[in-house]
């Protein structure tokens, strides 16, 4: 079958800048491709020449006459003046779409009824724009669907919901993202953009890491850094990451032989006692605190409501929650710059706060990208390594080239990471990210996670991206809307669960015992799942406590503070099994 767009020795330059040559590449009918790449690297220039928004300079780009083409970008530009429903379903009659299952699917996935289908394109947020954009090209049905960065503004809920979409979709896919999350729930051949060319690689995003490191390995690659990090996000992908949806075609023999050297991401214990020496025993405490916003008026919403949290030295927190339920307001709340309406939030005495918000902070736009840096700190350790301003620059995607650039010229993301670097560089014991994988690449990602994996102190990151979430973190909790916050054991699927209990279809009248007994089987299996969750994590707590054990063999006062601990915990782990299964035989 032919392909639906076909590029045949295709270049592009911008300027001095060859960003693609000599490229030949093609999509067919139900191929789900992403594309990963640098920042500035031309991936979304490949996207603009696929659907015709470019033209080459050289080369040619052929399209099926039959094919339909719909492109979601970054911009979100609607028209001015149209309404949500104008937008996303025309002006026909309601009856002609709202019997349309498809149509109303994507309606409530992307929360349009939320914003109102007779609302205004202009008055809406970027993120509402975003949506409706997505909205209007997922209801077309198009033979080629094209999506640039199409998880920008969406919670976890609606990724997830996305993804499942585009599963199931008739049609082809072409998606630039760096949720690598994303990627591997929806892709099955992935496209690498960089140096003027395109790579392709089989399977999803686990399988893209494996084939890329066994690529630089098997060719002697000279970026020893690089290849470092592909390899340990290799070995946590095949240690522990949970089931990924594609199937990677690699041998599991070369796997375990690339991975055999590489040490666990980090010891957590050894992080935890360090983060203790630096910041002692106390670092937040929240107690019985209550926030609201816009009080007096009709719009007045509580987003904590008696809250109490303790945040420890050592902790590494995923914090996630619908758009609007105040995950921002709470990285605030620790980091002092917002007064609770009531209850006490204590900081302790030697914390040092790193808050990196959603909105580029004003930087130096007087200076250079090396200047900027050098303005921090000239130098920093890393394991021991002294590494100069311009190392540290280029470890953040600013090669040596672009360090001389004006601060005023660099892009979102560009602006984004010398952000990121700079809060790094002042050294804070206690880091609190607001989604800080926005407009970041997926190479910049790994080096971020590599540094936050040796980061000795307490770190809570707010993040739609379940990668990092599930890489990073140790712990995870859960503003649901209801002014509370809520530890979950099992992580975002827990999360996900927990969503689509307040969502329960209320079925056909005269089901209701039919009703309570799934009801029933379907809160037993999801007790089941957790209580599973929590004896693997409590087995995992139960070794480093063995492995502390046997460091501190010889300090017996510190061995008989750990098997207290040791003892709480094994009783905690049978109690959990035992429940597990009571439940298991009544299920």
């Amino acid at each position: 079958m032919a392909n639906l767009v076909n590029l045949e020795n295709v270049g592009k330059a911008y300027g001095t800048t060859v960003v693609l040559d000599g490229v030949s590449l093609g999509v067919a009918d139900g191929e789900r491709i992403g594309v990963v790449g640098r920042n500035g690297g031309g991936k979304s220039t490949l996207l603009r020449l696929m659907v015709g928004d470019e033209t080459p300079d050289a080369g040619r780009v052929t399209r099926s006459n039959e094919g339909s083409i719909a492109l979601v970008d970054q911009r979100g530009l609607l028209p001015a003046g149209s309404s949500v429903r104008t937008v996303v379903v025309g002006d026909g009659a309601e009856h002609l779409w709202a019997g349309d299952a498809a149509v109303r699917e994507v309606l409530a996935g992307l929360g349009l009824a939320t914003v109102g289908l007779d609302a205004d394109v202009a008055r809406l947020s970027g993120g509402e724009r975003r949506r409706v954009a997505l909205a209007a090209a997922l209801v077309q049905q198009a033979d080629l669907l094209v999506l640039d960065e199409p998880t920008n503004h969406l919670d976890v809920e609606g990724i997830t919901w996305l993804a499942g979409y585009l599963r199931r979709r008739r049609g082809a896919l072409l998606v630039v993202t760096h949720d690598r999350w994303f990627l591997d729930a929806v892709c099955e051949r992935m496209w690498e953009v960089g140096d003027a060319t395109v790579r392709p690689f089989d399977g999803g995003y686990a399988a893209y890491v494996l084939a890329r490191a066994e690529r630089m390995r098997q060719a002697e690659a000279t970026e020893t850094r690089r290849q470092n990090l592909l390899r340990k996000e290799l070995a946590w992908l095949r240690r522990g990451a949970p089931a990924r949806t594609s199937k990677p075609k690699f041998r599991i023999d070369a796997a375990e032989a690339l991975i055999a050297d590489v040490p666990e991401p980090r010891s957590g214990v050894e992080l935890r006692a360090l983060a203790q020496r630096r910041l002692g025993r106390s670092v937040v405490d929240v107690e019985d605190v209550t926030v609201t916003v816009g009080a007096g008026t009709e719009r007045a919403r509580t987003l904590l409501d008696h809250v109490t949290w303790h945040v420890g030295p050592g902790d590494r927190i995923g914090v996630i929650g619908v758009n609007g339920s105040g995950k921002s307001h709470l990285l605030r709340l620790l980091a002092g710059e917002l007064d609770p309406d009531s209850g006490t939030v204590k900081i302790g005495q030697t914390v040092h706060t790193g808050h990196l918000s959603q909105e580029i902070v004003e930087l130096p736009d007087n200076l250079r990208v090396l200047e900027a840096v050098n303005e921090v700190r000239a130098s920093a350790e890393i394991d021991g390594v002294e590494l100069s301003a311009g190392q540290l620059a280029e470890s953040f995607g600013f090669p040596n080239e672009r360090q001389w650039t004006p601060v005023s010229n660099l892009s979102g993301g560009e602006r984004r990471r010398l952000q990121l670097l700079r809060l790094l560089l002042m050294q804070p014991n206690l880091l609190l990210l607001d989604e800080p994988t926005n407009d970041l690449d997926t190479d910049t990602l790994a080096a971020l996670e590599d540094l936050l994996d040796r980061w000795a102190g307490t770190i809570v990151i707010v993040s739609h991206d379940r990668y990092l979430l599930e890489r990073v973190c140790d712990t995870t909790v859960a503003l649901l809307g209801d002014g509370s916050l809520a530890a979950l054991p099992g992580g975002v699927e827990e999360y996900l669960a927990r969503r689509a209990a307040t969502r329960v279809d209320p079925g056909p009248i005269g089901a209701e015992d039919r009703r309570d007994k799934r009801g029933d089987t379907r809160s037993a299996r999801k007790e089941l799942t957790r209580l599973e969750r929590r004896v693997a994590t409590l087995d995992k707590q139960e070794a480093a406590l063995h492995a502390e054990l046997a460091t501190h063999a010889t300090d017996f006062a510190r061995v008989g503070e750990l098997t207290a601990q040791l003892r709480e915990l094994t009783a905690e782990r049978e109690a959990a099994e035992e429940a597990w299964l009571v439940l298991a035989e009544d299920a």
